[in-house]
């Protein structure tokens, strides 16, 4: 065990700018100056003693003038001294002066005053020598009947101490606390005391847990953890005790304390399959998230549920559960809710789906009557996918949703009324029985949407799906109703000319309200022209999109009209009824041409919406029936092909995870039954505890430790020169948001070298958390330095520095060895992510910082390419893989990752195979990637440079 990696008691911060003081003027502090002097001697010393220096000669110094003072800090100051000094000659023998200290110790722990025991007894759980205890030992048993709980409570940690490491000393330490147990009253001796009784005799203390088994509940928190812990180790060693304790364990789920609740669960679950016990425990975890108002502890305990999910037995058990976890959606943070539903949607059935779908809708509704708030639309939009996603699994479901999200297209928020509206187009085309009650639902909002891009959407699905003459109609009704007056540049003109008067003449008048379309106040003063801004109001939303120059939307309108004009053709025969509405419908697109052609838009119409609408109007002059099929049949063939590939991704994915849960028994397997496994074959199974212990100190065995390369000789970066005089390597362990360096460090030179340092600094968005202790390096002797570095975002960060000493007896300056720079690497910090095609845009189009990067590579397959990026920089492909089959020399992907500090990273990879070079020819193009931050960035730029120059595997 290396000297950092000793248990560390006393950590002391050490100022290095000061100059080391002489041992004469410390002695001369320690043996006259007055308390405060003393003091800050006395600091100076243990400072020294860290560092490495010996200083033999104060000890008896210490002994003499400092050690029967009375003051308490010094007190403190000597228990930190006695435990750092040296206290054995070289051979191994205890120094003669000890026994001094030893009598010092015992009159203290005879002390009146506690907080003097209480430390004292503290101190001597760190003291590794025998010969000093043995003398102490009648003290600190009767250290056990003091009357204050703090000099107690430490006497147990002391005996355990001892018992653990000096079992002679204190042969009957078990029996003792067993003893001092059962008398005890105060929670934290009886912690303590039950602690020591774990480890060190197990029976005793389920002797003891039997005796007041009943009594469990009167517990204090500290205690009732204890308890479950020694259960749980129990019942992992020796599974024939389950039966005994679970009644217990049923009780703790009772407790007052949210901590026992949880390890209650946890302990419960892991003792337990049957589905009373899971039902018990998940009901617990319920209660918790609701009760518990930090948002991390909801986050850990949905996980803990979200786990249970996961194995098959238990899912059914939670399903009856799903109304209860919906209790959870009460919370505001958008995180929880979010958990909460993914939840919620994995275990839906037919039994509860009538039930979820209820009370989702409820919480639709009420986000609608909530004071705008930056989460609120990006839960309603949750909340819309959640039931979209509802509505596919059970289609009986959807013409009770359906009504309720129709409000939502005349939103403001334009996401949430995009994600409605592709749930409705998705539920039109596959529900037939739907579509009569989706149309005039849309009818009835039609005019009150806002959003231009909603309102394309929704013209598409009137012009696809209207079938009956009344629609078509009616569909007519509400475009010239949402366009206004026709033709639309002459009335326009004549708006204008018709309010230039007006506006001349200012007229003074009293100060009146005016209520506005959305129901607010306007005041309106006597000296204001509002009338513009009033006839911009009362424009209808299509007319308002056409001026301000979007006519995107006319190119769909004329598409609409082209397909209802069509099947308006083949309802009616009568020509006159036919020709009338054909020749609106062209009407129509004309006024709309003269505007797009006039000055009046903001923008002018592009030659595309030009070309688009000049051959509406040809197919509605001709009516030839080949075009009648491409507008109204190949138009939803189309929609139908993408909806079907839709479909079989999602049952592809939901197959790949349902194979993953699956516990798959091969035929071969050997079959072990609990009741006949030996005690020892038991220890094979994981100890929750002790893992939750090594996740804690960042020391998780991974599964891919198995093989080589993953081992840590893969993570060791060499620091210096074989020929320095210091020969330094460093072994970088990447902890979440923490990286530790263990910087292994030689001293390759016949000198000792005093003060040897490690110097580090920093580049990036990285942060050094501590300054490396300085130590003493005997002649070819060697020593590990341990220092963390705190990572605060996702870009690549160095680390560089040098290590500082100086030469025993050379009277020259401090000598210094320059480190290589340590490159800390992006990808420990990027996971792979999914996000919908419309979420990628919108961050596509925000995001500010863009790295273009030309593929510079040996690899000829456009695949295999695209695969080795993915490999290397830990993103995931969001094209689908039919988009991406088959082989046309050219290939484009988009691909996307989070870091775990929440950073999103785009790319967008666009590559081809320049056929003409031959069949060897290398790939070619480029990947653009996007992201918030520059670092991010650049960072995954360099990473794609570095990677893509590497030989396709």
């Amino acid at each position: 065990m290396t000297a950092a990696e000793n248990v560390c008691y006393t950590l002391i911060n050490v100022p290095m700018d000061s100059e080391p003081p002489s041992e004469m003027s410390l002695k001369n502090d320690l043996e006259k100056g007055d308390v405060k002097s003393k003091t800050e001697a006395l600091k100076k010393v243990i400072i020294m003693i860290l560092n490495g220096e010996k200083l033999p000669g104060l000890l008896m110094t210490i002994i003499r003038f400092v050690l029967p003072l009375q003051d308490h800090t010094i007190k403190k100051l000597l228990l930190v001294f006695w435990e750092i000094v040296p206290k054995t000659t070289p051979d191994g023998r205890l120094l003669h002066e000890m026994i001094l200290v030893c009598d010092a110790y015992r009159k203290d722990l005879q002390h009146p005053n506690e907080f003097i025991r209480g430390s004292t007894l503290r101190f001597l759980c760190k003291l590794k020598e025998a010969e000093l205890l043995e003398p102490l030992m009648p003290a600190i048993r009767a250290c056990l009947e003091h009357r204050h709980s703090y000099v107690r409570r430490n006497a147990v940690l002391a005996i355990y101490t001892i018992y653990r490491n000096f079992e002679h000393l204190i042969p009957d330490a078990p029996e003792l606390i067993h003893d001092f147990l059962v008398n005890e009253k105060d929670a934290s001796c009886k912690r303590n005391a039950f602690m020591m009784l774990i480890h060190a005799d197990q029976d005793r203390a389920l002797d003891y847990l039997s005796t007041c088994i009943d009594q469990v509940q009167t517990f204090g928190d500290i205690l009732q953890l204890v308890i479950v812990e020694l259960i749980y180790k129990v019942c992992h060693a020796n599974p024939s005790e389950r039966a005994r304790f679970i009644r217990c364990i049923y009780n703790l789920l009772q407790s007052s304390s949210p901590a026992v609740k949880y390890e209650a669960a946890g302990t419960l679950v892991t003792l337990s399959s049957a589905p009373t016990a899971i039902k018990a425990a998940a009901q617990c975890y319920i209660d918790l998230i609701i009760k518990e108002s930090d948002n991390n502890v909801k986050l850990i305990v949905l996980d803990r549920l979200v786990e249970l999910k996961e194995h098959p037995a238990h899912e059914r058990v939670l399903q009856d559960l799903v109304m209860d976890i919906l209790r959870v959606l009460s919370t505001p943070d958008l995180e929880v809710r979010k958990k909460t539903l993914q939840l919620a949607l994995d275990l839906v059935s037919s039994r509860n789906v009538e039930e979820l779908v209820i009370v989702l809708k409820k919480e639709v509704i009420k986000t609608n009557n909530v004071s705008e708030h930056e989460d609120t639309d990006k839960y309603r939009q949750l909340l819309v996918r959640t039931l979209h996603s509802c509505s596919v699994r059970f289609p009986d479901m959807a013409a009770n949703v359906i009504p309720v999200l129709m409000e939502f297209l005349s939103d403001s928020n334009e996401a949430a009324a995009a994600d409605v509206l592709e749930f409705v187009r998705e539920a039109i085309q596959r529900f037939d029985n739907l579509r009569m009650l989706i149309v005039e639902k849309m009818l009835e909002v039609f005019h009150a949407i806002k959003s231009v891009k909603i309102y394309r959407g929704a013209l598409w699905i009137l012009g696809e799906y209207c079938s009956t003459k009344e629609d078509i109609q009616s569909v007519m009704t509400e475009v010239r109703r949402s366009l206004g007056e026709i033709p639309i540049v002459e009335s326009e003109i004549k708006k204008e000319a018709g309010e230039l008067k007006p506006e001349e003449e200012i007229n003074v008048g009293p100060v009146q309200k005016l209520v506005t379309e959305m129901g607010t106040y306007a005041t309106q003063s006597a000296l204001s022209s509002s009338r513009p801004t009033k006839k911009e109001e009362d424009r209808p939303p299509l007319r308002g999109f056409l001026l301000d120059g979007d006519f995107f939307v006319a190119a769909s309108l004329a598409t609409t009209l082209t397909k209802i004009a069509l099947r308006y053709v083949a309802l009616v025969q009568e020509k006159k009824k036919q020709n009338s509405f054909v020749a609106e419908a062209m009407l129509l697109m004309a006024t709309i041409l003269h505007l797009g052609k006039s000055s009046l838009p903001k923008k002018p119409i592009t030659d595309d919406d030009v070309d688009r609408i000049s051959l509406c109007l040809k197919v509605l002059s001709e009516c030839s029936p080949l075009m009648n099929d491409i507008f109204n049949k190949e138009c939803r063939q189309s929609l139908s092909h993408m909806l079907s590939a839709k479909l079989e991704e999602e049952k592809l994915s939901q197959k790949k995870e349902s194979e993953k849960r699956n516990v798959t028994v091969q035929p071969d397997d050997p079959i072990s039954f609990m009741q006949l496994t030996a005690k020892n074959e038991m220890n094979c199974k994981e100890d929750q505890f002790q893992l939750s212990l090594l996740a804690a100190m960042g020391n998780t065995q991974r599964k891919e430790a198995a093989d080589p390369l993953a081992s840590k000789l893969n993570k060791v970066t060499q620091l210096t020169g074989f020929s320095d005089p210091v020969y330094a390597e460093a072994y970088v362990h990447v902890n979440q948001y923490d990286i530790v360096l263990d910087v292994l460090v030689v001293n390759q030179t016949s000198d000792t070298l005093q003060n040897c340092t490690l110097e580090l600094a920093t580049l990036g968005d990285l942060k050094l958390v501590e300054k490396p202790s300085p130590l003493t390096l005997a002649p070819h002797d060697f020593a590990n330095i341990k220092a963390n570095v705190k990572v605060a975002s996702t870009e690549n960060g160095i680390i560089f520095g040098n290590i500082v000493y100086d030469v025993s007896g050379a009277a020259s300056d401090r000598n210094c060895v320059v480190l290589s720079d340590i490159h800390i690497d992006i990808m420990d910090y990027i996971q792979p992510a999914t996000c919908t095609d419309a979420e990628f845009r919108q961050m596509w189009a925000e995001f500010e910082w863009e790295n273009k990067v030309t593929v510079n590579t040996n690899i000829i397959d456009l695949n295999d390419y695209l695969q080795h990026i993915l490999k290397s920089t830990n993103m995931k492909c969001l094209t689908p893989e039919k988009a991406l089959s088959g082989y046309c020399g050219f290939m484009a992907a988009n691909l996307y990752a989070r870091s775990i500090f929440g950073e999103d990273a785009l790319a967008n990879v666009s590559i081809e195979k320049p056929i003409q070079q031959g069949p060897e020819a290398p790939v070619t193009g480029h990947i653009r990637i996007r992201a918030k931050s520059q670092g991010m960035a650049l960072s995954l730029g360099d990473k794609i440079n570095l990677s893509q120059k590497k030989n396709s595997i």
